[in-house]
């Protein structure tokens, strides 16, 4: 399922947060745990890798996250905002010192003029602040969308822990 390039870079953020003492959570909606899932499969990753959060659903997020139910109503479960708030309530609750979340619109449906099909949204955030946000937008499959993001946030993970 996943690609000789995702294991390389797992193995290599493995070594990088083991150096720096970097623990991680995540918090994923189109990608639905495949972070999770894909940074489990190094063994050992239990000494860098807390947990994951799969929060697909808007009350999941609020109950979960603490992603607050005014920031869902005002700019959409798909927003930086909601990423934001989705990394930063990923550490809250948890042991965690770097936290990673994304939401996007996978496909094939649920796209709008304003974010269509492929829009993801990424943020990471340490215990002090967010440190990184970033939209991009994917083409392909519902399959390829959800592979592409985490194999850029994985890649925005490797600078950040050099």
């Amino acid at each position: 399922m996943f690609s000789r390039e995702h294991t390389n870079l797992i193995q290599k953020l493995a070594r990088q947060c083991l150096e720096r003492g970097i623990l991680l959570v995540t918090a994923e909606s189109c990608t639905g745990g495949l972070l999770s899932s894909l940074l489990t499969q190094e063994a050992g990753s239990s000494k860098w890798f807390d947990r994951g959060f799969v929060t697909y659903s808007n009350n999941s997020k609020i109950d979960s996250l603490g992603v607050q139910g005014e920031t869902l109503e005002n700019f959409g479960a798909v927003s930086q905002e909601v990423a934001n708030e989705m990394s930063i309530g990923a550490l809250k609750n948890s042991e965690a010192n770097l936290g990673i979340s994304i939401t996007g619109i996978a496909g094939p449906d649920g796209g709008s003029l304003a974010k269509p099909v492929g829009t993801v949204y990424f943020s990471i955030a340490n215990q002090k602040k967010v440190i990184l946000e970033q939209q991009s937008d994917f083409k392909g499959s519902r399959e390829t969308i959800r592979k592409e993001s985490v194999l850029f946030v994985l890649n925005k993970l490797l600078n950040l822990t050099l």
